[in-house]
């Protein structure tokens, strides 16, 4: 290992595992996936392989630029997570505490304005159209069970 291997490193307010690949170790910011982080290492020639704790101040702040503002550096629109925003009608791409942020008050506003998704999201139930017989039987933490049917037979 070199004098100047870190074991971990700092991305975008996450801490990343520096003996992973840069390409493994960018998947676990919130918001990167692995085409996103693909694209990362392509536009800003750091090698894939890589690992993480050797990468330099110069290139973490390139992966950081890039990832804070992904249309400047050429990042396809159909990569980025936030197409089109309700609000501004502009794409966008968000990660880690702004993703959660966001949808967090996405949620808010469904619930606000009563729609089916947010009256679900209210009371628990799965939100895109899942069954709900065999699984989602969780009431606030606790397992409900299979709710069985007495039996009227005398004996």
């Amino acid at each position: 290992m070199a004098e100047d291997f870190k074991h971990i490193v700092r991305v975008v307010t996450t801490d990343l595992d520096g003996n992973k690949p840069i390409l493994q170790a960018m998947r676990k910011i919130k918001g990167i996936s692995h085409s996103l982080a693909n694209a990362i290492c392509h536009i800003t020639k750091i090698d894939k392989n890589k690992k993480a704790g050797n990468l330099t101040k110069e290139e973490i702040t390139k992966i950081e630029s890039v990832i804070k503002e992904p249309i400047k550096n050429n990042i396809p629109s159909w990569l980025l997570n936030r197409r089109a925003d309700p609000e501004t009608n502009q794409n966008k791409h968000l990660v880690a505490t702004d993703l959660r942020f966001q949808q967090e008050s996405d949620i808010k506003r469904l619930k606000k304005i009563k729609s089916y998704k947010g009256m679900r999201h209210a009371v628990g139930l799965p939100v895109r159209g899942q069954k709900t017989r065999s699984n989602f039987r969780k009431n606030k933490g606790k397992a409900m069970g299979v709710k069985r049917k007495k039996k009227s037979g005398k004996k």
